[in-house]
């Protein structure tokens, strides 16, 4: 009879890791050196249940990693639903930038052993969702035949690289577009 009053408890913290993650999110990409207990604070929850549920600065950034990547993973059927398959392609893309940016906000925080295999972990799904996109993309006619995701993920690499400002993201939109002409079917005459 105790197992479903533990039920709530399993729930509100699962709830709770939850908000701290999307709290953690965006503090970090105000300042990559919050400290564990501002985001406690900025949370809502006491610095117990934050230690509770990452014990160190680099367990909290490496979940944050983590969410993120599977968050934009998983946003991709909801994307190609709502929009033709080149926007979505073109919208997945600059959230992957905006989140790259992020991640290299951290810097030191993501330069371990663990964020080096919690970055090759999440590789393989990213590359996937690539994969979906530019398959979307095939068949709309958008992209030309046989891309490998992995070096339309490379290509893309640029995104995260100019600077995160109106001109930078205006840069972002161009050279984006340059690259999708790349990417189209080539017709020769």
């Amino acid at each position: 009879m105790s197992e479903p009053a533990n039920e709530p408890t399993r729930a509100d913290a699962l709830k709770n890791r939850e908000h701290i993650l999307r709290v953690a999110h965006d503090a970090f990409a105000e300042s990559g050196t919050t400290s564990l207990n501002a985001i406690a604070k900025r949370a809502g929850v006491g610095a117990g249940t934050l230690y509770r549920h990452f014990p160190t600065r680099e367990d909290l950034v490496l979940a944050v990693y983590r969410h993120e990547v599977r968050r934009l993973v998983d946003s991709v059927p909801d994307l190609l639903a709502a929009h033709a398959p080149l926007d979505a392609f073109r919208g997945w893309f600059l959230g992957l930038a905006d989140y790259v940016r992020l991640k290299h906000g951290l810097g030191e925080a993501l330069d371990t052993a663990a964020a080096r295999d919690a970055v090759n972990e999440t590789y393989a799904p990213v590359t996937a969702a690539v994969g979906t996109l530019l398959r979307a993309c095939e068949e709309d006619g958008g992209v030309r035949p046989g891309l490998d995701p992995a070096d339309v993920l490379l290509l893309m690499g640029f995104l995260w690289r100019v600077p995160p400002d109106p001109e930078g993201e205006e840069q972002a939109r161009r050279l984006l577009e340059l690259a999708i002409d790349g990417l189209r079917q080539v017709t020769r005459s």
